[in-house]
């Protein structure tokens, strides 16, 4: 049976398939993501499912104009301006997955905001990704990609200072407070929960790939397989982040997705390997001759370089993510590109020329890896119009800064005025997702400002 009334193309067939596979699923989370990521929804019984996929699923319009407290941004215009109404989400086809190690067992299904009358609700993350994806699709171009995942096991207690520290080991309660990067030996200790991360992620269809211990006390990395769809690369990341936090919280642990966590250490990013495909299914950024760029990829260079400063509210969203930015921390300070350099914000990596791609880096592990995709595109799209020159490679230090493009904002609340001034980034999201992003940031701002913050009675409760 077929549901000709769902905008997502959902089927309800699709739903008494995996109904008819897994007996053993009593609930299901129904998830959609939010300008800040965070996924909100319901959970669901089983017996609800059927009528989840036949006409999907009441939500208030103000589901996705909440700030990271999920308390109501008035500025979106999402909540009185409309009277808080219901509109519809309804399942995204494809993403029902069974949840690893939950009991009793549940299901997964991600959902995406429509009107009543089945139009796309323009301020819900997803479409202003697809807004992109189809812009490319009518220029005969198809992105293609994946994310990285940077995060911190931490543990739950707080060390004798009030400082967040490392997670002892799962498998026998040890504890390093060394770097350990690369260490194979120190990811034993954790081989227990990664081991239910891999199983929960092959359950969901996810390939995540390589594991290693990062460059900080308690941080690790996953790399996730390369997709020719890139809404799917985005689906993967934010999937496999609900993954971790759960295992890791199985297993009495946090799972820490902020991107500067630990003051003295590096902070955790998102890179996002991104490459296109013509319609044949060709890499047009391949060079002819090995060592000799083509135009697309210079151009696409270009065009991110030229568009990052208006950018990087997206790939910084929050107070927090500013604090990754600091000089020889593996994280960029500026529009650099380079050729097997990680000191560049765009990297280009050595291996086969037939995988050519571009390493996007600035953002931080807190963003939106929609929002993320979608202003990338845009910012490559950009540059192959107005084919952008990408100036000079970086060779050697990237943090010295680069030449011949904006520089980044210096702090969160630059970002915040550039971001909502940008035409570039309006074009990028549309105009309904720019609006919502700019004015929950803006309301984060407020809130950050009137926090007193410990820093602050350290430095001056006795002294001025």
């Amino acid at each position: 049976m077929t549901d000709h009334n769902s905008p997502s193309g959902s089927t309800v067939t699709e739903a008494e398939e995996f109904l008819a596979r897994h007996p053993e699923i009593e609930a299901f989370d129904i998830v959609l993501h939010d300008a800040n990521g965070i996924g909100r929804g319901k959970i669901i019984r089983r017996h609800e499912l059927l009528s989840f996929y036949k006409g999907g699923r009441h939500l208030p319009i103000s589901i996705l104009g909440l700030d990271i407290c999920g308390e109501d941004v008035h500025e979106t215009g999402l909540i009185w301006d409309q009277g808080d109404g219901d509109l519809r989400a309804w399942p995204i086809p494809g993403t029902i997955k069974p949840l690893h190690n939950t009991q009793p067992p549940r299901g997964e299904v991600f959902m995406s905001m429509y009107t009543l009358d089945g139009q796309k609700m323009t301020s819900d993350p997803r479409h202003a990704l697809q807004r992109q994806v189809d812009a490319l699709a009518a220029e005969g171009l198809h992105p293609a990609g994946a994310f990285e995942l940077e995060f911190f096991l931490l543990s739950n207690e707080r060390d004798a200072d009030g400082y967040v520290q490392p997670a002892a080991d799962v498998l026998d309660g040890r504890r390093s407070h060394k770097t350990e990067v690369y260490s194979v030996d120190h990811l034993h200790g954790m081989l227990p929960l990664f081991s239910d991360v891999y199983a929960a992620a092959a359950k969901a269809g996810i390939k995540a790939e390589t594991l290693i211990s990062e460059y900080a006390p308690g941080q690790y990395e996953l790399t996730l397989h390369y997709r020719e769809d890139v809404m799917q690369a985005a689906d993967d990341l934010m999937r496999l982040k609900r993954i971790v936090r759960l295992q890791a919280r199985s297993h009495g642990v946090t799972a820490c997705f902020m991107a500067k966590p630990v003051e003295k250490y590096a902070g955790s990013g998102m890179h996002f390997h991104v490459s296109m495909q013509d319609d044949a299914g060709r890499n047009v950024f391949v060079e002819d001759q090995e060592g000799i760029w083509n135009d697309r990829i210079l151009h696409a260079l270009g065009g991110l370089r030229a568009t990052m400063s208006e950018s990087m509210l997206v790939f910084a969203p929050h107070a927090n993510s500013w604090r990754r930015f600091a000089s020889n921390s593996y994280a960029p300070v500026s529009p650099t590109w380079g050729v097997n350099n990680r000191s560049v914000a765009l990297r280009i990596p050595a291996g086969d020329i037939r995988a050519r791609r571009i390493e996007h880096r600035p953002a931080g592990v807190d963003a939106n890896p929609y929002l993320v995709a979608a202003t990338v595109l845009a910012g490559i799209r950009r540059g192959l119009k107005h084919r952008i020159n990408p100036g000079p490679e970086t060779k050697g230090d990237g943090y010295a800064g680069g030449q011949d493009a904006p520089a980044i904002p210096p702090d969160w609340g630059a970002a915040i005025e550039v971001a909502a001034a940008s035409a570039f980034l309006k074009d990028a999201l549309g105009e309904d997702m720019h609006r919502t992003f700019c004015a929950i940031k803006a309301a984060e701002y407020a809130r950050v400002m009137r926090t007193i913050p410990d820093v602050d009675y350290d430095l001056y409760l006795h002294t001025v």
